[in-house]
């Protein structure tokens, strides 16, 4: 078992910045590829990013690229996920999740393990 708990959202002006973390306990953190997704109402839940078990592979998804930028920290057993320059289509519960496969990580339902969410509204 992996447990998740995301921490970071919050109520930000467009343009503004925000940084999500996810602690991790359990399982040992570094055997998982590590993702992030959201979701927004009334929507499926989006792949936004993705870091392999070693950190040195990341994916971004083509909306976040160039404003958000994923990292860990195998020693604190922590997710990061920092987002800048944010628009108000980045709004929605964001969703940490664990998986084997970096290969898979783009995949919603390929994941293992999911945290509670935390809730990002961007105000235009």
């Amino acid at each position: 078992q992996v447990q998740l708990v995301e921490s970071g959202g919050g109520l930000v002006q467009a343009g503004g910045s925000l940084s999500l973390s996810c602690a991790a306990s359990g399982r040992t953190f570094s055997i998982y590829t590590m993702g992030w997704f959201r979701q927004a109402p009334g929507k499926e839940r989006e792949f936004v990013a993705a870091v392999s078990r070693n950190g040195a592979s990341l994916d971004y998804a083509d909306s976040v690229k160039g404003r958000f930028t994923i990292s860990r920290d195998n020693v604190r057993n922590t997710l990061y996920l920092q987002m800048n320059s944010l628009k108000a289509e980045d709004t929605g519960v964001y969703y940490c999740g664990a998986i084997p496969y970096y290969s898979e990580s783009r995949t919603a339902n390929r994941y293992e393990y999911w945290g509670q969410g935390t809730q990002v509204t961007v105000s235009s």
